[in-house]
């Protein structure tokens, strides 16, 4: 098997250990950046009644938001080390996770 063939098998955990600490990171970006937009420690639950349809979007969208940015961010930043190390990209040439 080619090195190209070899690789993504070998970024795996890596790629995992990456998205855990994006994942961990865009959490604590959100829950700042939610205390920044409201003032307030919790952001609303979807189901949680006291608050409205409004609200509970808004948060889900800066959510949605902040974890596609660090996501990619993180994605990216491995995926560049991985080719500077070894000199081939860890993704088909097609590109992309989705």
């Amino acid at each position: 098997m080619s090195k190209k063939k070899k690789l993504p098998l070998v970024y795996q955990p890596l790629g995992f250990a990456l998205g855990w600490a994006g994942g961990a990171l865009a959490g604590a970006a959100f829950r700042t950046t939610w205390k920044a937009i409201r003032h307030e420690d919790d952001a609303p639950d979807a189901l949680d009644r006291d608050r409205g349809w409004g609200e509970v979007l808004l948060a889900a969208a800066v959510q949605g938001a902040i974890f596609a940015v660090v996501r990619s961010a993180v994605d990216r930043a491995g995926a560049k080390a991985i080719e500077r190390q070894t000199g081939v990209w860890p993704a088909s040439d097609k590109g992309g996770r989705d």
